[in-house]
């Protein structure tokens, strides 16, 4: 009887110490790098700091602002709003800024919560991206010199995960951009376990467990923010009321796969999304290929841009033409 009672115990305090250590690694795993930011962006161009908030904290962020055509005709600018990936920051996004205001866009860069010099919170989540994508929008919306109703995004890896989650939230772009994206929690999850060399098995059935619960997320809102289930609701064509969605990856992404979006295509429906692979090598180097860039900015002209104004200014000739022949 009494060597009974003691294996039950035994058991129980080894199953009690194993919860407290997946609990420990799961709160490990869901804590970013923090990196600072440079004290001001290396740009060729006009900036300027923006503080905001996003669930009570402080957010920290840059607004570049071209000198374009538009502001030669006392226009307001489109802007870009540009999101950065998991224990990343808005300086290492800088990369993307230079292609875009020599377009002719402002771009809006923000520090996610936990992450550069923005406040942390004690959880972070893809939801949290999500969040901080929506509060981000909401202020870049009323800065000075911006088309309210010109906004498109950005968003890097969980950046543009996020971005695509907001859609589900009531956030109306003009466009979205994905690059270098997980398409699903999952390989998300088992990325991040692999960078901090956390052994996936038997932990990539039970640390989502941790993140949710520490995250206040419950099933019901997990099994929601689905991408596949997001664009097959919010993605396509302006002309049938939904968002343009251009989702682009890297073959040798080596964090990442590409596989993901490749499978994600299968799925759905064609011209639904477009697509674009390039072959740079790693997890952040996608837009140093041109065809990236060749893709990426006659999107952004044709959906929000540069084609805009130039249209305004055709009506703006014939117009003045008409009165000139009356």
């Amino acid at each position: 009887m009494v060597a009974a009672l003691w294996l039950i115990a035994s058991f129980i305090i080894i199953v009690a110490l194993l919860a407290v250590f997946v609990w420990q690694m799961g709160a490990r795993s869901q804590k970013p790098r923090k990196l600072s930011n440079e004290s001001e962006p290396i740009v060729n161009t006009e900036w300027q700091s923006v503080s905001f908030t996003s669930h009570g904290s402080k957010m920290e962020g840059w607004l570049l602002q071209p000198t374009t055509l538009a502001e030669q005709h006392n226009d307001k600018l489109p802007l870009i709003v540009l999101a950065h990936g998991w224990g990343s920051n808005r300086t290492r996004v800088l990369r993307y800024t230079h292609s875009l205001y020599e377009a002719g866009f402002a771009v809006f860069m923000y520090d996610a919560r936990s992450h550069g010099d923005s406040d942390s919170i004690s959880a972070p989540s893809a939801l949290m991206f999500r969040d901080d994508v929506q509060a981000a929008v909401a202020v870049a919306r009323r800065l000075p010199g911006i088309d309210s109703e010109r906004v498109a995004l950005l968003g890097h890896s969980l950046g543009g995960f996020g971005a695509l989650l907001a859609l589900d939230q009531g956030v109306s772009v003009r466009a979205v951009v994905t690059d270098s994206m997980p398409v699903y929690f999952e390989t998300m999850m088992k990325s991040e376990l692999k960078r901090k060399k956390i052994p996936l098995f038997p932990l990539a059935y039970l640390i989502p467990m941790v993140w949710l619960i520490r995250a206040g997320i419950s099933r019901a809102q997990f099994n929601a923010a689905r991408i596949p289930l997001v664009l097959a609701k919010y993605a396509g064509s302006r002309d049938e009321g939904r968002t343009p969605v251009l989702m682009i990856h890297s073959s040798g992404d080596d964090f990442i796969s590409a596989e993901d979006l490749r499978e994600l295509r299968q799925q759905l429906p064609e011209g639904m999304i477009q697509t674009l692979f390039v072959s740079t090598n790693g997890h952040s180097a996608s837009e140093q290929e041109p065809a990236f860039w060749e893709q990426v900015i006659p999107f952004f002209q044709k959906t929000i841009g540069i084609a805009a104004i130039e249209k305004k200014e055709a009506r703006s000739t014939g117009l003045q033409a008409s009165r000139e022949n009356i």
